[in-house]
């Protein structure tokens, strides 16, 4: 049976509001080998400046890719990412 991986960022630890900017810190980026996390800027009508650090975010996209090695996890300075591994790509092409 194949299980899905879950991703969950709390934005309220990681965003600007929160004293952190993630374009500054984007440790679990550069720790991710299979580049699961995409940053972008929300598309919210309020702010119409792209470099206003409120509207950037950082999302897990490419859940299936997820090793489950929890560096992610372990890089975050505040927490604010929890996985639930499920069964990887990798897994999934061994079988």
């Amino acid at each position: 049976m194949v299980k899905k991986t879950v991703i969950k960022v709390d934005y309220s630890k990681c965003h600007s509001k929160a004293n952190t900017d993630p374009r500054d810190c984007r440790k679990c980026l550069l720790i991710c080998d299979p580049a699961i996390f995409l940053m972008h800027p929300t598309l919210e009508d309020d702010h119409p400046d792209p470099h206003n650090p409120e509207i950037w975010r950082i999302d897990p996209i490419w859940l299936s890719k997820c090793t489950g090695c929890m560096k992610c996890v372990e890089a975050c300075p505040e927490q604010a990412i929890t996985v639930i591994p499920g069964t990887s790509l990798h897994e999934m092409k061994a079988r």
